[in-house]
């Protein structure tokens, strides 16, 4: 019998893989549980909760792309409906995602979503990139302008803009419905090829063809292919790429994790003045604060923050 430790995920992976015929490495991705944890935290709208579905896409995309030991953070920052959204993927592939939005902006949006979905709910503003490896090391930081009609077309943008690589991307996102018509779970698909730099005895001519071919392979992929969870990523590779030859390296696991703790939240309150905390106060006296990616609740007593302050404070 097959020992279970060693058996291919089917979801929530990162599978990194490299095209033989040509010097083009890429990456895929498939959220099942992990997603639907993300979302299922949160009472987003279904525009959001798709916007932040494909956010969190790209994040665990482009984090699998770097060697790094800590926090790479996606972030937009709008004017837009969408002020922000965030999603951040650790180097052990703990993964989380939050967005903040106006209701009330988002009504007005809903009517240009199907056309320009990034135009419409982001607006003016930027996205950024950042690798932060802790204290004792220097945080990357890339940023450029929000350009495109969806944010897959923003990171493309980005590529092109800051760091000269040509990158395909393709993402697709969904929602099952249940038997009795109810929601199911949210899963998302996504692919990326990237083209490494020329070497100097390879023709620009043969590395060109090379990528246009790559990328006529690419668009040939379906949503429902990115998304069906019974296609196992390596054969949906093989599909894609067999004839130009393609290595399938091991496959990292991806779960939703949130870094919070009533620790951190105390570290947090500590440096804010007692008399703002005070404001936090819900109906029972308790002051309460409520993590943003997880939606867990934390509440404190006065005694509370009699411990946090210093007795007496």
């Amino acid at each position: 019998m097959d020992d279970p430790s060693v058996r291919p995920l089917t979801d929530d992976l990162v599978l990194p893989f490299q095209i033989e015929a040509s010097r083009l490495r890429g990456r895929l991705v498939k959220l099942g549980p992990a997603l639907d944890e993300i979302l299922t935290r949160h009472d987003y709208p279904p525009t959001i909760a798709r916007f932040l579905a494909e956010m969190t896409t790209l994040a665990a995309l482009l984090a699998s792309m770097l060697k790094y030991e800590g926090i790479f953070t996606l972030q937009t920052k709008g004017e837009g409906a969408v002020r922000m959204m965030v999603a951040d993927v650790t180097s052990v592939g703990d993964i989380r995602a939050y967005a903040q939005f106006d209701e009330a902006e988002l009504a007005k949006a809903e009517r240009d979503v199907d056309i320009a979905p990034a135009a419409a709910l982001l607006g003016k503003g930027y996205i950024a990139f950042t690798v932060d490896q802790g204290p004792d090391t220097d945080r990357y930081q890339g940023i450029v302008e929000l350009y495109g009609k969806t944010l897959t077309d923003c990171v493309q943008h980005y590529f092109r803009q800051s760091e000269q690589i040509d990158t395909g991307l393709s993402v697709s996102v969904d929602r099952a419905v249940n038997a009795d018509g109810t929601p199911g779970a949210w899963r998302a698909g996504g692919l990326m090829v990237q083209r490494l730099p020329q070497e100097q005895n390879v023709l620009a001519s043969d590395d060109e063809d090379d990528w246009r071919r790559a990328m006529a392979l690419m668009a040939s992929v379906t949503g429902d292919e990115l998304l069906d969870r019974e296609l196992p990523a390596g054969d949906l590779l093989y599909r894609l790429f067999h004839e130009d030859g393609v290595r399938i390296y091991h496959e990292n696991a991806l779960r939703f994790g949130c870094r919070c703790s009533r620790e951190r939240v105390e570290t947090m309150l500590a440096s804010l003045p007692r008399e703002e905390v005070q404001e936090l106060k819900i109906d029972d006296g308790r002051v309460e604060v409520t993590c943003q990616f997880c939606s867990t609740h934390y509440h404190f007593t006065d005694q509370d923050l009699d411990r946090v302050y210093g007795a007496g404070a």
